[in-house]
């Protein structure tokens, strides 16, 4: 999936909840994953216990099971972080002759 992965934001990523119809993603660990057709997965819905659309990170270390249960699901894309147009808030910085942005929301 290397130089080829879908990059979602946030908010992006809000629009995969699984409700009527529409797709479904979550996140963990910084990766993206489709769980649409998971049927653990139903309308968005995990059992009555995590909804689609969002980063399950510090959820899912809450969970019964471990995160080797996602290896059934097809891993689709990667979180990146968001940038607040409105301030602006997206730094550069130099780290060994390389130009990192490293955004900060608020």
């Amino acid at each position: 999936m290397e130089g080829s992965e879908k990059k979602f934001t946030l908010e992006e990523l809000k629009q995969y909840d699984g409700k009527n119809g529409r797709t479904a993603y979550i996140a963990y660990k910084g990766k993206v994953y489709d769980v649409t057709d998971d049927p653990l997965w139903v309308e968005g819905d995990h059992q009555g216990e995590h909804k689609a659309g969002v980063d399950l990170t510090e959820e899912l270390s809450q969970a019964p099971h471990g995160e080797e249960e996602l290896d059934m699901v097809k891993l689709i894309g990667i979180l990146v972080p968001s940038i607040d147009k409105k301030k602006n808030l997206c730094l550069n910085n130099l780290d060994k002759h390389v130009v990192k942005k490293t955004c900060i929301s608020k």
